[in-house]
Order: structure tokens, then C-alpha cells, then sequence
């Protein structure tokens, strides 16, 4: 496959990257910072190119830039008359469609979308762990998508298009409110006593824990806890001392650990006690 990008930051340095690595031909690089270029040609020598060079020249077009320029870059290709019957256009955004490459009814172009399912704080890190990320795949040629899914060292998982969003809140929730979680346990800790850095330190150890019994016993027998034990009183104790901001938060989030407490116990061949089940329901719902 000989392939170009559009956009070189982390994401597509390191696509670029792997896919040479694995027999690819990277054509070339177009982008619009200088600094993003020289970064790109530290790990791959590839030349700067037009695109009126670029695009001619490529079989699949990855264009990796900031979702924002994403529709802006198809729209610049199709105004420009770079269209190459048959090219498979590529990009890797989690929450929009791969359908917004396509500006215009019966462009002769394929469009594809291989968002992968990780947080990449640097170009180091981006080529360290993308061997075993997942990532999610919806758009015309999926079958080309998992290949080059394989091929980066990746696990494809085909995503409904019309429910991309949804998927991508998923990803929300998993990566960026676990740390909100931890700064709202870092907040309760202050209320205890327990500042700043010190309860970040305290608190590590536990949500490793908590990730490791996730990955070994899956999501309802990972629960523990209060709420897991239907310990109503703990649970009323917690609502007692909580300051008011913090109720509802704590309350959504324990009718959602309910749920799989309800389930934990199912597959223990166990129930709550109705009575305490009333109880927990009323606390968490009131």
C-alpha cells in the first residue's frame, strides 16, 4: 500500500510509523506547522510535499488532522479537483463518521474511519502501545480497515456509524472521567483531612486495584463495596456527611453500581434482601 498523510501529529507520525515498518510505502507528508514536520521527520524521512503531489500518488490518504480540520481538509481536496478514483480516504477520529469525507454525492473515493482506543500523551508512547490497541472501524472498506488494523498491531472492532457518538462518549467516561472520578474522591478526602498530592498518592493504589480486578473478573464481580455488600447504613452514613454539591454525583453514580451489584449477586446465585434493596434504592434515588 503506498499511502500519504495529511496532518502529522502524534497520531499520524506514529501511523506512518508502524505502517512502514510493516511493508507500507509512506509517500510523503503534508502539513501546515513546520515544527509538526521536523517531529514527523525524526522518526520517518519523508518528504514535505504538495498536495497536488501528494494525493495523485497515494493508494489510501490518512488525514490525521484535529477533528475540526477534518471536513475542511475533504472539502480543500474535492475544490481542488484532487480526487483519485478508487483512493481510500482515512481518518481517525473517534466521534465523527467517516461519511465526512465524503463533501459530495458520488465522489469516486472510499472513506474510512480507524479511531484507535487510546490516550497518546507523546510520539514515544504512541509507537510503545499502539501494538495491542483497540480501535473502532466503521466506513466503506472495513475489511481494508482491519487490515491495516493488524498490521499497526491493533484490535479492530466494527462500530455502528449512526452510533459513533455513543461510542465515543464510552470512551469519554472510560478515559477522561476516570480522572474526574479521582478529583471527586481527591475532594472528599479533602473534606477528611487528606490535601492535594497526598490523596492523589492514597488514593493511586486503589484505582489500580479496582483495574485489576476488571481485567481479571470482568465488570459485575469487580464491583465491591458498600452497595456490593448492601450496606445501607455505610451508604446512609456517606449521604449524612457529604457536602451538598457532591449528593446527586454520588447518588447517579451509586444507582449505576446498584445495577451491578444486582447482577454480581445473580451470578453468585444470590438476591438482596428486599428490605435492604428498598432501602438502597430510596437513598440513592431521593
Amino acid at each position: 500500500m503506498k499511502f500519504g498523510i495529511i496532518g502529522a501529529g502524534i497520531v499520524g507520525t506514529a501511523l506512518a510509523v508502524r505502517l512502514e515498518e510493516a511493508g507500507h510505502e509512506c509517500i510523503g507528508v503534508h502539513t501546515r506547522s513546520r515544527h509538526s514536520y521536523e517531529r514527523f521527520r525524526a522518526y520517518l524521512d519523508r518528504d514535505h510535499l504538495a498536495l497536488d503531489v501528494l494525493v495523485p500518488a497515494v493508494d489510501c490518504l490518512f488525514i490525521t488532522t484535529q477533528d475540526g480540520m477534518i471536513r475542511t481538509v475533504a472539502e480543500d481536496l474535492n475544490a481542488n479537483g484532487l480526487i483519485k478514483p478508487g483512493q481510500v480516504w482515512i481518518h481517525c477520529s473517534g466521534s465523527l463518521p467517516s461519511k465526512v469525507l465524503l463533501v459530495q454525492e458520488n465522489l469516486p473515493i472510499r472513506c474510512l474511519s480507524l479511531h484507535p482506543l487510546q490516550a497518546f500523551a507523546s510520539v514515544e508512547k504512541a509507537l510503545a502501545i499502539l501494538p495491542g490497541t483497540h480501535f473502532g472501524i466503521e466506513g466503506d472498506n472495513e475489511e481494508l480497515g482491519e487490515r491495516i488494523v493488524h498490521d499497526l498491531g491493533g484490535i479492530p472492532h466494527h462500530i455502528l456509524a449512526t452510533q459513533k457518538s455513543l461510542y465515543h462518549a464510552g470512551a469519554v467516561v472510560a478515559s477522561n472521567y476516570l480522572v474526574v472520578l479521582a478529583a471527586l474522591a481527591v475532594e472528599l478526602f479533602g473534606e477528611a483531612g487528606i490535601q492535594g498530592e497526598e490523596a492523589v498518592a492514597s488514593l493511586l493504589p486503589l484505582m489500580r486495584g479496582s483495574l485489576y480486578n476488571l481485567e481479571q473478573v470482568g465488570l459485575s464481580q469487580a464491583l465491591t463495596g458498600p452497595i456490593a455488600r448492601g450496606d445501607a447504613q455505610v451508604v446512609q452514613g456517606h449521604l449524612d456527611h457529604m457536602p451538598t454539591r457532591l449528593v446527586e454525583i454520588y447518588q447517579a453514580l451509586g444507582l449505576k453500581a446498584l445495577e451491578l451489584g444486582i447482577d454480581k449477586k445473580t451470578l453468585q446465585g444470590l438476591t438482596y434482601p428486599p428490605e435492604e434493596l428498598k432501602r438502597l434504592k430510596s437513598l440513592l434515588e431521593s
